[in-house]
């Protein structure tokens, strides 16, 4: 029998592409124990925007949000996703602060580290990949997958080498914006595993409807596994089923590896939570229908669930249609990267800065100067030249690894936090996030506090 690896998605992809990522984990730590004996292959839990949101909303540790999760998980892998360079955050960090970042997920308990690079330029993984290995990490290198006059199998297949060269123990085809057709799966998994020795595993959204169908042509080229979500966190901008795959891949032949009466139990954990987040508007009905427009758009449902929240609290909700039609403009205008973050938040915020002020780049975000000035890597495609002289005049491009030039930002940041930072781990989070970071540790002396007087009167 021919097996199938299963990575739910529920405490990380799912939630971020219907919630975006607004769940504590007081939301779930009662199902954890459960999902520890479904029989998945990994369980996606951290990475992505989770940390950001921890920070941000939750006033949440995200270092304790992963030794937790990994106390209860014993016998499942954890699994993140990581933006490279740019470790969570929007932009690129120094070799020394992945280095430590890396490493530090691997000793609180994180086990396969998918790392990407929204350019798909390679130099920019190397560092992640290498830090992973040397820990002990399982490496999953990551072709962000894209469609584009640029984008083509021989392109794919070639970062599927340079992948297995660095020594990467898988590969992830990354299909953010649910956009891979069965069809290009097939063709691109066959080619793959034709080039290459390493597993592959797929990645896609249920966004266009295609999603159910782009994972029953992977498995039948030979996929190694694929990301699912329990049912009443799946389809629409999240991912397919995780039952109802299972249900079919099972019929078709194949060991999914799965408990079905457990993975009932926990969607049924998770119906109520995701019943409240519906009564409370953040789990908008918008992002479940089928869109095949993003065929069209590409917009990925991180970005998608964001984009429609951004919209309604600027009261501009009705310009949605606009800003979706607006997309792939500014990406071809920037060399049609991979929309996927921090590429995609900087197209989709440029879009909607160009359709509410009524003018194409009047007004020019900072990031996106920062990524044609060569910051983020090579652009795949030519910028447009007249957005290139807008931005840079007489100043020329980077064209090396611009993380070379960034010096170690761990020892500054130490000493700026001073006695705020409880461990090297916050001084991490103060790196990747310096204002939601501070926002936390405020937080956190707060309630240590009022613990402390509570206790101290108990005493007396």
């Amino acid at each position: 029998m021919k097996q199938m690896h299963i990575t739910e998605t529920v405490l990380r992809d799912a939630q971020q592409s219907l919630i975006a990522t607004r769940m504590p984990i007081e939301d779930f730590l009662g199902v954890l124990d459960d999902m520890d004996k479904c029989g998945y292959h990994s369980v996606e839990c951290w990475g992505g925007a989770t940390f950001d949101s921890c920070l941000r909303y939750l006033e949440e540790d995200p270092w304790e949000r992963l030794r937790t999760i990994k106390s209860h998980l014993k016998n499942t892998k954890l699994q993140m996703l990581l933006r490279g360079q740019n470790i969570l955050g929007y932009r690129h960090y120094s070799d020394d602060t992945v280095r430590r970042f890396v490493t530090a997920s691997i000793e609180n308990g994180m086990d396969i580290i998918r790392i990407f690079d929204a350019l798909n330029d390679m130099r920019n993984i190397r560092t992640a990949v290498d830090a992973c290995l040397k820990a002990g990490g399982h490496a999953q290198g990551t072709i962000c997958y894209t469609l584009s006059p640029i984008h083509n199998l021989e392109m794919y297949v070639n970062l599927g080498k340079e992948i297995e060269s660095m020594g990467c123990q898988s590969i992830c085809i990354k299909d953010m914006a649910g956009i891979m057709s069965p069809q290009e799966c097939f063709d691109l998994v066959s080619a793959l595993r034709k080039a290459i020795k390493l597993p592959i595993y797929v990645h896609t959204h249920a966004t266009t409807g295609l999603g159910y169908m782009t994972y029953l042509k992977a498995a039948e080229a030979g996929a190694a596994g694929i990301d699912c979500a329990t049912s009443c966190m799946s389809g629409g901008t999240s991912q397919p089923a995780t039952e109802s795959l299972t249900y079919t891949l099972d019929q078709m032949g194949y060991d999914c590896g799965v408990d079905r009466a457990r993975l009932k139990k926990v969607n049924d954990f998770f119906v109520p939570v995701q019943k409240r987040f519906a009564e409370n508007g953040t789990f908008d009905p918008y992002v479940l229908s089928t869109k095949a427009d993003a065929l069209t758009y590409q917009i990925p449902g991180g970005m998608l669930s964001n984009l429609v929240a951004q919209l309604k609290a600027q009261g501009a909700i009705d310009k949605l249609d606009a800003v979706l039609a607006e997309t792939p403009r500014v990406r071809a205008d920037l060399g049609y990267p991979p929309l996927v973050t921090p590429m995609s938040q900087m197209v989709g915020v440029q879009a909607t800065v160009n359709v509410l002020l009524g003018e194409r780049y009047k007004n020019i975000g900072k990031e996106v100067k920062s990524y044609i000035r060569g910051e983020y890597g090579k652009a795949p495609g030519e910028i447009n030249p007249e957005l290139v002289q807008k931005v840079l005049g007489d100043e020329k491009m980077i064209t090396g690894r611009y993380a070379e030039s960034i010096e170690p930002e761990f020892p500054q940041a130490k000493k700026e936090l001073g006695s705020r930072a409880q461990s090297d781990l916050d001084v991490l989070s103060y790196i990747a996030f310096p204002q939601q970071a501070e926002h936390y540790f405020e937080v956190r002396d707060l309630k240590e506090a009022l613990v402390s007087r509570y206790t101290i009167k108990e005493v007396i």
